[in-house]
C-alpha cells in the first residue's frame, strides 16, 4: 500500500463515525482470517492497530470530558 493510501487512511480516521471505524474494522478482522499473503495480512494489522488507536483516544476524549463536567 503506498504513502497516499496510507494519507487517506489517516484522513478518513479523523473524521470517520464510530460506528463506521467499528464495522471497517469487522470487515478487515474477516478478510485478515482469508488471506495468506503475508505483506498484505501485515498491512491489515497495521491499519488495525490505527483503528485501535483511533477508538482508543475518543475513548480518553470522551472520559476526559466527562470527568471535566463534574
Amino acid at each position: 500500500m503506498n504513502h497516499d493510501f496510507w494519507k487517506t487512511l489517516h484522513g478518513w480516521l479523523n473524521v470517520a463515525h464510530t460506528d463506521d471505524i467499528h464495522a471497517k474494522k469487522r470487515l478487515l478482522l474477516d478478510l485478515h482470517g482469508q488471506l495468506s499473503d503475508p505483506g498484505l495480512r501485515s498491512d491489515i494489522q497495521r491499519i488495525l492497530r490505527l483503528m485501535d488507536r483511533e477508538l482508543l483516544a475518543r475513548a480518553e476524549w470522551a472520559m476526559y470530558c466527562v470527568m471535566q463536567l463534574r
